[in-house]
């Protein structure tokens, strides 16, 4: 399995991939990340074609049951941020290229 890479790895590849400095390259990836969220906490949807979409999906409000007692109980309608990946991406981490399809 691979490593985590952090927030301060993934600036350091950036500025090292794009040749500019780590301090830009921050304020790039923290840019980055504010848009997405500022948008997707307005309801938007952020689409980047290959990559994948996030987005805020609506849950609606439901019974359940409490797991320790297992007295029913009503779970509250809730909003979550979700990323769903594009073929590219998962392509890639099958280990194929992408846009290569293998016969069924």
């Amino acid at each position: 399995m691979g490593m985590t890479i952090g927030k301060q790895d993934l600036v350091s590849r950036i500025a090292q991939k794009s040749g500019i400095p780590n301090k830009q390259a921050e304020k790039v990836v923290n840019s980055f990340i504010d848009t997405i969220t500022e948008s997707m906490a307005r309801g938007d949807e952020v689409r980047l074609t290959g990559f994948g979409t996030f987005k805020v999906t609506e849950r609606a409000a439901r019974k359940g049951r409490h797991p320790r007692t297992g007295q029913e109980m009503e779970i509250p309608a809730s909003r979550r941020p979700t990323f769903t990946p594009g073929s590219k991406l998962v392509e890639a981490v099958k280990g194929q290229p992408a846009g290569i399809r293998r016969a069924a």
